[in-house]
């Protein structure tokens, strides 16, 4: 089952970042580390080899079975013998040894079937494993663009403060000269606590999201933990136009691992059916017995032959008459040593062994229900599976079209930035120069730069998020999370 988590790195493919091994992640390295150290994806792992030993059991179950048993014991009183099977009152010593086994010769298909129904639940169990594994790795990614986008804000604060010491710098200079009033100098003093405060929260904000995505992967919070930056230009994005929601739709409906499972229940349920109406025909099975005994008494008779002896009484045969006499003999008995009651002990299991082959017909007649019971059962649980299948591709489909709606929202939002950007920059670039010659107030030059600062910080922001919907349209699709 090792290849259950190779089986669901499939789903991510991702452009190679260089990294080392003391603190730096990419996404790669996010990705592989939660697929070691998710606990969804660990419970998955765990349910797939339970099924897989279902399977085994089921293919198992088709072989003959064997057992071989033996009994060791001692009687006394009045009891059979076992080798003779006649009532005796000797203690003794048996041992009985039988080899049995047996095999379902025809069954209505019911073992086949079974090996089908664990076949396919295998592998929606797997399907499983990947379903979690790709959950987690859409839930790694999305954390870490979150982590990418505050970085591009702190990035954006850092230059917005060297923006306003530059612009402090030449005011302070101007004002020692006469210039300009020292009122300007407060005012960009002011401008530059802001700038700061503006630096702490959006740096806050990243060590957050930098704690969140420790959080996802179950890392040590305290552990070196470096993400490393890619440009946001050069992630890849495929256009809209290959993302059509129904075109997107009809291809996730054959590499979602959700779709798939639910596929492969179906089927499962179905053989479950056959399962289940075989267990109401009969069953015709072989079997094959070898057995034999041993049995010795504890104790052991002598016997001794010692002539006749006459008993007094006589006998006439015609005018003959003649002396009867009886024999005379002599019955001992002693305790046999251990050695002694286990004489002969090969050559009884030889002579006592017997063999039996036969055929066994199994029909059943009434078993209370329970057969035809379950068998309703199967087909009920069959269209609960349908129903499962269809109610997961309602909600593929919702989710699909809802994703590509928020993409186009974000991509007219990502355009708007992008123009408010330019617009608050022109903006300011005039204000400065107006600045400069002194014909703008310092209120109105660091009401440009708050503006283009915010126009700034929403554009990092529409940047990621277009990006993350894009990435859900193209990982529906099929093609992977590549940043």
């Amino acid at each position: 089952m090792r290849r259950i988590l190779y089986l669901s790195f499939i789903i991510i493919t991702l452009e190679a970042t260089a990294q080392d091994n003391t603190g730096k992640w990419d996404l790669r390295r996010c990705v592989d580390y939660a697929m070691k150290n998710n606990i969804s994806v660990k419970q998955a792992d765990v349910q797939a080899r339970i099924a897989a030993l279902q399977l085994k059991q089921a293919q198992l179950a088709k072989y003959p079975n064997a057992s071989l048993s033996s009994g060791l014991g001692t009687q006394f009183g009045r009891s059979i013998d076992r080798t003779t099977n006649i009532y005796s009152d000797v203690q003794s010593l048996y041992q009985n040894i039988q080899l049995q086994s047996g095999i379902q010769v025809y069954n209505f298909n019911r073992l086949k079937n079974t090996v089908d129904y664990a076949q396919f639940s295998a592998q929606a169990a797997l399907m499983d494993v990947q379903k979690a594994a790709s959950d987690a790795a859409l839930s790694v990614c999305t954390y870490y663009l979150q982590v990418l986008a505050a970085k591009e804000q702190v990035t954006i604060s850092q230059v917005q403060i060297t923006q306003t010491k530059a612009q402090l710098d030449i005011t302070q200079k101007k004002v020692l000269a006469g210039a300009l009033p020292e009122l300007n100098q407060v005012e960009l003093e002011a401008q530059l606590a802001n700038d700061s405060s503006t630096y702490i929260t959006t740096q806050t904000t990243f060590e957050q999201n930098v704690l969140a995505l420790k959080g996802v992967l179950n890392l040590d919070a305290a552990a070196p933990f470096e993400v490393v930056i890619p440009e946001a230009s050069n992630i890849p994005v495929l256009p809209l136009a290959e993302l059509q929601p129904q075109a997107v739709y009809q291809l996730a409906l054959g590499n979602q691992p959700l779709q798939k499972g639910n596929d492969l229940r179906i089927k499962a349920a179905d053989k479950n059916i056959q399962v289940y109406k075989a267990q109401m025909y009969p069953t015709l099975s072989l079997g094959v017995n070898l057995a034999s005994n041993f049995y010795n008494a504890f104790k052991k008779y002598g016997y001794s032959f010692n002539g006749y002896v006459p008993n007094g009484d006589l006998v006439t045969i015609g005018s003959n008459t003649y002396t009867v006499a009886t024999p005379n003999a002599t019955i001992t008995q002693s305790k046999r040593s251990f050695g002694q009651l286990w004489e002969g002990y090969g050559n009884q299991l030889s002579n006592n062994f017997g063999q039996t082959v036969g055929f066994s017909l199994s029909v059943p007649i009434f078993n209370n229900g329970q057969y035809r019971i379950a068998y309703e059962q199967s087909k009920l649980n069959y269209k609960t599976q349908l129903l499962n299948k269809e109610g997961a591709d309602n909600t593929l489909k919702q989710n699909i079209f809802t994703s590509y709606t928020n993409a186009i929202s974000a991509l007219q939002k990502l355009n708007a930035g992008k123009k408010s950007v330019e617009s608050n920059q022109k903006a300011y670039d005039f204000a400065t120069k107006r600045y400069d010659v002194g014909l703008l107030s310092t209120l109105d030059l660091l009401t440009n730069q708050n503006n283009l600062l915010r126009a700034k910080l929403q554009q990092a922001s529409n940047e990621y998020d277009y990006i993350f919907k894009m990435k859900l349209l193209e990982f529906y699709k099929g093609q992977g999370l590549k940043l």
